[in-house]
């Protein structure tokens, strides 16, 4: 099988942010750090060159595909800042329909600007994810 190519690195969150362009981007960035660590009460670790991962989780799928991924986080990347919400199988409709401006894929939200949502919407969204989550697999906090 495949390796799964987002995996946890030794890399800084602090400069992973602080290296992060344009400065509204990083400014984004470090209000969301900020916010997941509140709601999730995990310490951030970075998955890959580019994602502020939370927690984790061990997968095992019916084919026996296995392992571990984020259980939430975000990329403040320069089209927009991208937010995942693990694993993506519960609709969260009602949650989105009061968020504000924002695009959606299977696990993850983009955003162009924090100052498009609601920011309390965000806490109760990222919260449901988790829950939603932890109804399939344990979520650990790293």
């Amino acid at each position: 099988m495949a390796e799964i190519k987002t995996q946890p690195t030794e890399v800084a969150v602090s400069a992973f942010l602080a290296s992060v362009e344009p400065r509204r981007r990083a400014e984004d960035g470090l209000r969301l750090e900020k916010l997941f660590r509140e709601v999730t009460g995990f310490e951030p670790r970075m998955w890959g060159p580019s994602i502020v991962g939370y927690g984790r989780y061990h997968y095992v799928y019916a084919s026996g595909r296995e392992g571990d991924f984020l259980a939430t986080g975000f990329s403040p990347r320069k089209a927009a800042l991208s937010i995942y919400i693990m694993p993506g199988y519960a609709d969260f409709g009602t949650i989105l329909n009061r968020l504000g401006k924002h695009r959606i894929g299977k696990s993850c939200l983009y955003v162009n600007k924090l100052a498009d949502i609601d920011l309390d919407v965000l806490a109760e969204l990222i919260r449901a994810g988790l829950d939603d989550l932890e109804t399939r697999w344990p979520v650990l906090p790293e």
